[in-house]
């Protein structure tokens, strides 16, 4: 490369920058003057952590929990059988609890039931058997669901067994473990929760809306006559909601914990890497919203549609997934939101899970690397 084509090559990168910067800048001053932009970024986070913290109540069926059985023996067989007959439980049946105890921090089971190896002989010799149910208590509905209906569940086996026996039974007490929300408190299951359905509405709907109204005003046009080019008008419009996303995601955390108590056992590094990935697709889903639509009224609807209904519907946050019909579930998958509470809950109850954040953070950004690849064929270098 000659010194002239190297110097040109240079001076093009800095005018690139010189661009970049400048648009940042103008996006910047739009949001401070934009009341709208304020109203949904902070005020609007604030409303809903109230109404999810306070006004919320969840019920859950058809819940998947493990069954541990000790020492193998026709009585608690038929034991299993009962758990396994309930229309209430998904089953899955080990020999050890140590088989479940990682599903149970992953999330993939809701509890663990315990039917010791002194259970048969306890029942035959009227000595009180005991089993042991341990319980993720970091969503209390589900805990609460899982505790009630095996303590039901035994109950109803041990009626059968004494009307075939025509003998009283024993009666069976049930240890509980609440994990990683002993308090059983809903409010610390659903405010870090909440935190994703703000989110999405500061990046999918605020970004949609403000950039329609630049199409509406001819604003964006003009931009276009300019030698900006598609990336980095792209980048000037991202950055700017991108750390007015993580501002808003740290005033949620902050309500959170100060004002709701809800406990934080995760670290700082997680909570940002997480809400960093989740902006990915939500602001790339308002970029595409904004592009294809060109209007405010058309861009509101659709994000409402494609981004806040589906995160709050769809995400495991209200409904729990493994109660949806299989081809919902599949259509949750392609939702983000799904992936952000999680791990947010999981932040804030149980710590820092990394093999579970990366799984999620390498979805969110193959989700939102889809959204702005389509965005930016959707923008054009020239006066649709």
């Amino acid at each position: 490369m000659t010194a002239s084509a190297s110097s040109t090559a240079t001076e093009s990168r800095r005018a690139s920058a010189r661009r970049l910067v400048a648009l940042i800048r103008k996006e910047s001053l739009q949001i401070i003057r934009d009341p709208s932009s304020i109203l949904i970024a902070f005020v609007l986070p604030a409303v809903l952590l109230f109404l999810f913290g306070y006004g919320v109540s969840l019920d859950t069926v058809r819940t998947r929990v493990g069954l541990v059985i000790e020492t193998q023996t026709p009585l608690t067989q038929d034991l299993a059988a009962s758990f396994q007959a309930s229309r209430y439980f998904d089953v899955a049946i080990a020999r050890d609890r140590r088989a479940f105890e990682e599903d149970l921090v992953l999330g993939r089971v809701r509890g663990i039931i315990i039917v010791p190896a002194t259970f048969t002989t306890d029942f035959a010799g009227q000595k009180n058997p005991t089993i042991q149910v341990i319980v993720d208590g970091s969503d209390t509905n589900t805990a609460n669901f899982v505790q009630n209906y095996a303590q039901a569940t035994v109950a109803n086996w041990a009626a059968m067994r004494s009307a075939e026996t025509a003998a009283r039974p024993p009666p069976i007490n049930a240890e509980y473990r609440f994990w990683f929300n002993p308090e059983l408190k809903s409010r610390n299951f659903l405010v870090p929760g909440s935190v994703a359905i703000v989110m999405t509405l500061v990046g999918t709907l605020l970004t949609s809306l403000v950039v329609a109204r630049e199409w509406e005003r001819g604003t964006m046009e003009a931009i276009m006559a300019t030698p900006v080019s598609a990336a980095e008008l792209l980048a000037g419009k991202i950055v700017p909601y991108f750390l007015l996303g993580l501002t808003s995601m740290t005033l949620c955390v902050i309500i959170a914990i100060l004002l709701f108590g809800v406990p934080f056992r995760g670290s700082l590094l997680a909570l940002y890497a997480l809400s960093a990935a989740f902006l990915v697709p939500a602001l790339g889903q308002g970029m595409l919203i904004s592009a294809a639509t060109k209007n405010q009224f058309l861009a509101s609807q659709v994000a409402l549609m494609s981004g806040f209904l589906p995160a709050f519907l769809l995400s495991g946050f209200l409904f729990e997934i493994s109660s949806m019909p299989t081809v919902i579930q599949w259509i949750t998958l392609a939702v983000p939101a799904r992936y952000l509470i999680q791990s947010l809950q999981t932040v804030f109850l149980a710590g820092d899970i990394w093999p579970m954040f990366l799984r999620d953070i390498a979805i969110m950004l193959l989700i939102g690397a889809i959204f702005f690849l389509l965005a930016a064929r959707s923008t054009r270098k020239r006066i649709a």
